[in-house]
């Protein structure tokens, strides 16, 4: 198999990565046959699986906005992933050109094309750095560049938290962060739930399985699960929801189902 360019050297391109695959349901252009398969089986079992997507990222541009009319100028953004259209910075940036952006992944290839895509912005870094290692991201350089951890930081954990079993201890994770926060400070989070997919659980799970096989497994979590990790936190208005029932900018298109497949919310740190 030939290696891209833009593809560092020492990662096995004979995996599927859950960045790369993501970045397959959203039209990019950073991922590899072995990528695509894995989505293309996925689909087979959740055929909406793009539209899921497309409905995550726009919710995550809502909130960004959010944040900044909130008057929230710094963003960190654990499990970022590969940038496509409409990023966090590019978001945060429009509405705040001294908004100031860290974003964390573990997949070397999501650090490499976002060093890319943030070379000339001095308000924008990557760390490579894992969730499940909150100290480790608090404790960087980028992070300790760009961020003044004594005012409001917008933190989005968005669709990466049901990639953390319970055995990693997510809840933790999460309060390990929040602890770090001035304030006033937000989280961001979105969560995949069997309770608002459009196919039985049984079909939908067909599509964990597959996530369980190439070793990046997904854990489905219950509303109230998922209502756990805003402890610490105030939900704003409209509390855990749909992703297109929050905030929406225009009526909510009813018409595809998997739009509404998972949970959205904000926070604010009392």
């Amino acid at each position: 198999m030939e290696r891209p360019a833009w593809a560092p050297q020492g990662i096995d391109i004979s995996v599927p990565s859950v960045s790369r695959i993501y970045d397959y349901y959203l039209g990019g252009s950073h991922n590899f046959e072995v990528d695509r398969e894995a989505a293309r089986k996925a689909m087979e079992f959740v055929p909406g699986l793009p539209k899921v997507m497309q409905a995550n990222r726009a919710f995550m541009r809502r909130a960004v906005r959010f944040a900044a009319d909130e008057g929230v100028s710094q963003f960190l953004d654990i499990g970022s992933g590969i940038p496509t259209f409409g990023n966090v910075h590019e978001v945060a940036q429009a509405a705040d050109p001294e908004s100031r952006v860290v974003y964390v992944d573990h997949d070397p290839v999501a650090v490499a094309h976002s060093q890319a895509v943030l070379e000339g912005n001095d308000r924008a870094r990557i760390v490579a750095a894992d969730l499940r290692k909150p100290q480790e991201i608090l404790d960087s350089p980028e992070v300790a560049e760009l961020l003044d951890l004594d005012r409001p930081v917008a933190l989005l954990l968005v669709s990466v938290l049901h990639f953390i079993e319970e055995s990693d201890d997510p809840y933790s994770a999460v309060a390990h962060l929040r602890d770090a926060l001035a304030p006033g400070s937000l989280l961001i989070l979105c969560h995949a739930s069997y309770e608002t997919i459009p196919v039985p659980q049984e079909q939908a799970g067909g599509a964990v399985d597959l996530y369980n096989n190439i070793r990046n497994p997904l854990v489905m979590r219950t509303h109230e699960e998922i209502g756990g990790f805003f402890d610490g936190f105030d939900l704003v208005e409209p509390g855990l929801v749909t992703m297109p029932d929050w905030r929406p900018e225009a009526p909510v298109d009813q018409e595809d189902p998997f739009a509404f497949a998972g949970f959205a919310g904000v926070g604010r740190k009392a």
